[in-house]
């Protein structure tokens, strides 16, 4: 059994989840012996993170409460630390919830890391200290404060600039607004405010963002910025009032630090590809970009909107994204900015994971001829003038479908194709 998915542990909250909390804990305390400890806005993040600081306690370690704040300051504070816990499903629905572990460099625990938590817990090996070495819990105050100053430090004051702010009832909440206004902008707030009843659906996906484009155009304001439930991701609409693509503010972020080496996803456009960096692909996940980026790299992150800049953190930081990209608006309008990069149709989808057999899908694709496949994250076929990429979600039960090509009638063609194809296996596997 696999409790770690791409973004740490993910699941419906319930019993079951408060029960592996408290196990997590005890099996983290085992080999961490200071542990910072946080959590989103959801509805039973109160009652995860108090599981788990009982099971760091218990198992002789000692757990630090930060409180509600966003998974990138918690990676701020854990540099105090052995290592830290945010309780967060990130972009999922608010029934969802999770953990993830971080290392005091912010990166994502590893593979290694992963296993050995696993191994901890499912092989009954959890104990409990002797009592005399049960520890107590302790609050850590100010980690909000800390993170917005250090951020400070990059930046100018004086970006008199309108921004529209939407932080779904999110983590961000309780940084962003402060964080803008610091910087001396004008900010309009929507859904900024701390709530486990989130009012729009929580992934900062276009689809989700109307009322963000329509006040952005609508007050004239610079440009509008979104987070998603634990604040790791950022997005974002232009003074016109679009949404930028992930796959734009990959490339306008890689331009802005200029940087020579840039770590991506194996599902980013191709666009990066074209701009004269040296690009390093890996599987879909922000902890593969921050493990890849150990190795060396000036910045990365994937479309989703999940940006690295490792001279900061290995920890994806919207909060840091979000003034970054303030910045830059504040030197040329971002609707400019935006349509500067090359731009290629492209489309991603999903349907839902009805137990589609890969090597089964994987013979059925290669009727379309590829150049190349790639099996590092589901299967990749490139072609001449495009590609097409279909894998499993590490989050969801979902099949991602995403295609990319140098038209519009070949980018659809591309896209049907791959969804064709799922289809026609989930036929033949309920026929059998």
């Amino acid at each position: 059994m696999q409790l770690f998915g791409t973004s740490g542990i993910r699941r419906v909250a319930d019993k079951n989840l408060i029960q592996l909390a408290l196990e997590v804990g005890l099996a983290v305390g085992k080999v961490y012996s200071n542990v910072v400890v946080g959590c989103d806005t959801r509805t039973s993040s109160e009652a995860m993170k108090h599981a788990l600081v009982s099971g760091l306690l218990a198992a002789g370690s000692r757990g630090c409460d930060a409180g509600v704040i966003p998974t990138p300051t918690l990676a701020f504070a854990a540099r105090e630390f052995d290592a830290g816990a945010m309780i967060t499903a990130s972009h999922n629905p608010p029934e969802y919830n999770g953990i993830k572990l971080l290392n005091p460099d912010g990166s994502a625990f590893g593979s290694d890391q992963q296993k050995q938590i696993e191994e901890t817990i499912l092989d009954g090996s959890l104990a409990v200290a002797l009592w005399d070495k049960i520890k107590n819990s302790s609050i850590y105050s100010g980690a909000v404060e800390r993170h917005i100053e250090h951020i400070l430090r990059d930046f100018p004051g004086g970006l008199k600039l309108k921004v529209v702010l939407d932080c779904g009832c999110g983590a961000a909440s309780v940084v962003t607004p402060y964080l803008l206004r610091k910087l001396g902008c004008e900010v309009v707030t929507l859904n900024c405010y701390p709530s486990g009843f989130f009012p729009r659906s929580i992934e900062p996906t276009e689809s989700n963002l109307d009322d963000l484009m329509r006040v952005t155009r609508e007050l004239g304001a610079d440009l509008g910025i979104t987070h998603d439930g634990d604040g790791d991701r950022m997005m974002a609409v232009d003074d016109k009032g679009r949404f930028i693509p992930g796959d734009k503010l990959l490339a306008l972020f890689a331009q802005e630090v200029e940087a020579k080496e840039v770590v991506t996803t194996i599902d980013a456009s191709m666009t990066i590809d074209e701009m004269g960096f040296s690009v390093t692909r890996t599987r879909v996940g922000d902890n593969y970009v921050s493990e890849e980026l150990k190795k060396g790299g000036d910045f990365g992150g994937e479309p989703s909107g999940s940006w690295v800049f490792p001279n900061i953190s290995l920890c994806p930081d919207g909060i840091y994204a979000a003034a970054r990209l303030v910045a830059m608006a504040g030197q040329q309008k971002l609707s400019q900015l935006v349509d500067s990069p090359p731009c290629y149709p492209l489309l991603r989808g999903n349907i839902s994971n009805e137990g589609v057999a890969m090597s089964k899908l994987e013979q059925q694709l290669m009727t379309m001829e590829p150049l190349s496949v790639s099996t590092i994250d589901g299967i990749k076929l490139s072609f001449e003038d495009g590609w097409l990429l279909i894998r499993a979600s590490g989050t969801e039960p979902k099949i991602r479908v995403t295609a990319e090509a140098k038209g519009e009638a070949r980018v659809r063609q591309l896209y049907d194709n791959g969804t064709g194809a799922i289809r026609e296996c989930m036929k033949t596997s309920k026929e059998k």
